[in-house]
């Protein structure tokens, strides 16, 4: 079963005491991320449950259809900054349990100072394709 973790900006829910956003980090602190990002995705592409990740910019809007022949609607982002998407992967597990199993040691990345950030990370699982039963 396919899994979606998504990372948040600034956390999902209420960050820990000590969490320092990624914006206050030393470059040194942003590359030791990065390298336990590419370390974990490593691991995962050599298990067969590693499907893809990627690291979004902050910078975005909303977008939506306004009516034929009409231009799309560019509005935002407003959302607060802990509402938007840092990055997401994508895993294939057998279970629920190991889809946790793995957001959890993704949530201890090293942020400031080389710590575990403890950020939480959403965990979403893909639909299943519905079949139409028909007699």
């Amino acid at each position: 079963m396919k899994y979606l973790l998504l990372k948040h900006y600034r956390g999902g829910h209420a960050p820990e005491a000590d969490f320092v956003p990624i914006d206050r980090w030393t470059p040194e602190e942003v590359d030791a991320h990065i390298q336990f990002m590419r370390d974990f995705a490593a691991r995962l592409e050599e298990t067969g449950e590693f499907v893809d990740g990627q690291a979004l910019a902050p910078e975005g809007a909303f977008v939506r259809y306004d009516g034929e022949g009409r231009p799309p609607l560019i509005d935002g982002p407003f959302a607060e900054t802990k509402d938007l998407i840092a990055g997401w992967m994508i895993i294939d597990v057998e279970s629920w349990d190991r889809a946790v199993q793995l957001a959890g040691e993704l949530s201890s990345a090293p942020g400031a100072g080389g710590k575990p950030i403890h950020e939480w990370l959403e965990v979403r699982p893909f639909l299943s394709e519905t079949h139409t039963v028909t007699e």
